[in-house]
């Protein structure tokens, strides 16, 4: 299993505006899956300096949709990089970084599934 960066920050410049490009309807959706992966496979949330970083349990099906995920987002919310990376112990964590009123947004982001109402600061 391979996972690849799918940021396209060394690639472009992040949008100064910090809004979501999705309609109601996609946008519903969109958070209903990240909703459901999190409760359902994710271990941990971490606030960083310049964003934060959702973790997830190794698995190829989560693997998948974390990539669909982070593809909408990277399109919708071009304030901020979205990727995938590896964990030193291999778990799967999405990081989005951001600058300036992005890394607030960021921060307030992600609160509602379960792992994550346990929130961790670095």
């Amino acid at each position: 299993m391979s996972t690849q960066d799918t940021s396209a920050a060394g690639e472009r410049e992040l949008s100064e505006l910090v809004a979501c490009t999705l309609s109601d309807t996609s946008l519903k959706t969109q958070r209903e899956r990240w909703i459901a992966l999190g409760e359902s496979f994710g271990t941990g949330r971490c606030e960083t300096a310049d964003g934060l970083r959702l973790t997830f349990r190794d698995h190829p099906a989560v693997e998948a949709e974390l990539q669909a995920l982070v593809a909408v987002e990277n399109e919708c919310c071009g304030w901020a990089a979205w990727s995938i990376e590896r964990g030193k112990d291999g778990a799967l964590v999405m990081a989005a970084r951001s600058q300036d009123d992005g890394i607030a947004a960021l921060h307030g982001m992600f609160t509602r599934a379960t792992p994550w109402s346990r929130r961790q600061h670095r």
